[in-house]
């Protein structure tokens, strides 16, 4: 999928930007230790936000953390004493990025929802989003490049899904005793349809225009495919 941002475009360094590397590469006279800002959360976030943009455009090894730390304001010795390297770095980013789509997903209120309105919501909401942020997209496919060897190491990715899981185990438990829905849906199963479905239409929607002569991000299309992703998992899921 097109990155956010042109990779071509070079960003130029300002005076105070380099200022502020050359006094980290000197480390002052006594080569001190960085001395932490009046504003630790805002520094973490502007190096965050930052990370997030740079690792979505170049990937993990394109990505550099001289350039993470231009656009955040700040220097490579404060970047590492806030985030750590630049494995680090990218992991907290990659939970980031899981933590902001899992924590929105829970405003959607399935639970005060008919089931086919509430599997109807939650498609809606995961097209909308990877709309929204094709920084989320770039990243789960670099990660997937890596075989997710970083994922792999953290201790949070499984604690924010499993209530999720739940979340569409009860909707769906909702439809049986309702009689609307079959019983024996795995609700992983169905969300990884769910995804796969806006995920590959976006990933691959530049070929697939040229491929079938139309102009899938036109917003006719977009409705269109979206009134198909609802009725193909809602037919799916009816009793």
């Amino acid at each position: 999928m097109d990155t956010l941002i042109d990779p071509k475009k070079k960003r130029t360094r300002t005076a105070a930007g380099r200022a502020a590397g050359k006094g980290a590469a000197k480390g002052g006279p006594k080569g001190d230790a960085p001395k932490v800002t009046r504003d630790p959360e805002g520094t973490r976030a502007r190096i965050l936000a930052a990370a997030t943009e740079e690792f979505a455009r170049y990937g993990l090894g394109g990505a550099r953390v001289e350039r993470i730390a231009e656009v955040a304001g700040t220097n490579k010795r404060m970047l590492y004493y806030h985030v750590g390297n630049k494995e680090s770095l990218y992991l907290t980013v990659l939970e980031g990025a899981y933590a902001h789509i899992r924590a929105t997903e829970r405003t959607l209120s399935l639970e005060t929802l008919d089931p086919p309105e509430a599997i109807a919501r939650l498609i809606g909401f995961t097209w909308q989003y990877f709309l929204d942020h094709p920084e989320f997209m770039a990243l789960l496919n670099i990660e997937n490049l890596h075989r997710a060897e970083l994922l792999k190491t953290s201790d949070k990715v499984h604690a924010m899904h499993s209530p999720f899981v739940q979340m569409i185990a009860d909707v769906l438990a909702r439809g049986v005793a309702m009689g609307v829905f079959r019983p024996g849906v795995d609700p992983v199963q169905l969300y990884i349809s769910i995804a796969g479905l806006a995920y590959f239409y976006l990933s691959n929607v530049h070929t697939l225009s040229v491929i079938f002569g139309r102009d899938l991000l036109a917003e006719e299309a977009k409705a269109a495919r979206l009134d198909h992703m609802v009725e193909l998992v809602v037919s799916s899921l009816r009793a």
